[in-house]
């Protein structure tokens, strides 16, 4: 029966090809539009969130085309290399820099810290290594762009990927909306919450609601903290890669991964590009949409793999993690930054 099935499949795959493409395509098109206009009604939620949640809903509704899941895998993952390649448009070494040595040191322990706390207290309370770990590097790091990034390391499945999105938007949330509350019982300055939220909130535009009542001088600071952490996403993903393959160093493997996927290399060339101002502004301005794009499409793709029942399974010992690990960066980068701001 398999000698008979195989050449079949072949046979009609590049019939069935085109058309199951195109339909994938433009249901990615249609998920990606829906995520920017629910971001408009709501922005504090942003757009990668919103493509996740309405790809979990479209696949869970039937709105995504059946038997289609290898092609649209492959899909997702091209857009999301490309996605975060361009990613590396959006921050310069020297805006970095002129932080100085002491907050871009703080900005790092904390980081680090954050990544090996959330992820040790995964294994702890019992989530797999590539959950634990997806749950850990987009808390530290820079939330679903981190996530999505680290996949391909972590060698995690889609589910893993939105479940990690969920919690890191969702908790989030809850320290966009707290972060000004404390701003006056902490007695910190429009300064120091600026570095707080960009030291500690996990999106770029959760980081820029909660800096917001600093004062629009100073949500500028917020952004560039919060892109420090963005730019340590490719040594941090070596640095994981590296020990995962120490540590099964005597596995057999059919091939071994690149240390660095490239499109994290790519994403340094980005930065670097960026930094020594080889592309013009008009040419950036262009990139953040095709790269906005790009990701959006990724996410939604991701969520259109996922099941509601496999969202819940467990999801009392994500949300303690996720919940642990956001308490833990809150608290590490307000004593940082008290103790460079002194």
């Amino acid at each position: 029966m398999t000698a008979v099935a195989e050449p079949l499949v072949v046979n009609d795959a590049p019939a069935q090809r085109s058309p199951r493409i195109a339909t994938l395509i433009l249901a990615l098109a249609v998920g990606l539009g829906g995520a920017v206009l629910a971001h408009r009604l709501v922005p504090q939620i942003g757009i990668l969130t919103w493509a996740v949640a309405l790809g979990v809903l479209a696949a869970n509704l039937g709105a995504v085309p059946t038997g289609s899941a290898r092609i649209l895998g492959r899909l997702t993952r091209r857009f999301l290399r490309i996605g975060i390649v361009l990613l590396g448009f959006s921050v310069s070494f020297t805006s970095i820099a002129a932080l100085g040595v002491p907050l871009v040191t703080m900005v790092a322990i904390t980081l680090l810290s954050t990544l090996f706390f959330t992820t040790w207290l995964g294994r702890r309370v019992g989530l797999s290594p590539s959950r634990a770990l997806l749950l850990g590097t987009g808390t530290a790091i820079c939330g679903a762009s981190a996530i999505a990034a680290m996949e391909e390391t972590a060698e995690a499945s889609d589910e893993d990927v939105t479940v990690s999105i969920a919690m890191v938007t969702l908790f989030g949330t809850i320290a966009l909306v707290l972060l000004p509350l404390l701003q006056q019982p902490l007695g910190l300055t429009g300064e120091q919450l600026a570095i707080w939220a960009g030291a500690s909130v996990h999106e770029v535009g959760q980081v820029v609601a909660a800096a917001s009542p600093a004062g629009a001088a100073f949500v500028a600071t917020a952004v560039v903290v919060k892109l420090t952490r963005v730019v340590m996403l490719a040594p941090v993903v070596g640095a994981v890669s590296a020990v995962r393959r120490y540590r099964s160093r005597g596995a057999q493997t059919a091939a071994t991964p690149p240390l660095v996927p490239l499109f994290v290399l790519g994403f340094l060339a980005c930065v670097g590009l960026r930094t020594v101002g080889a592309v013009p502004e008009i040419v950036l301005t262009w990139i953040q949409p095709v790269q906005i794009a790009a990701l959006g499409a990724a996410m939604f793709g991701m969520g259109a793999s996922v099941r509601f029942a496999s969202l819940l399974r467990g999801s009392g010992r994500v949300v303690a993690v996720a919940a642990g690990g956001s308490l833990f960066i809150g608290l590490v980068s307000l004593a940082g930054l008290l103790l460079v701001t002194r």
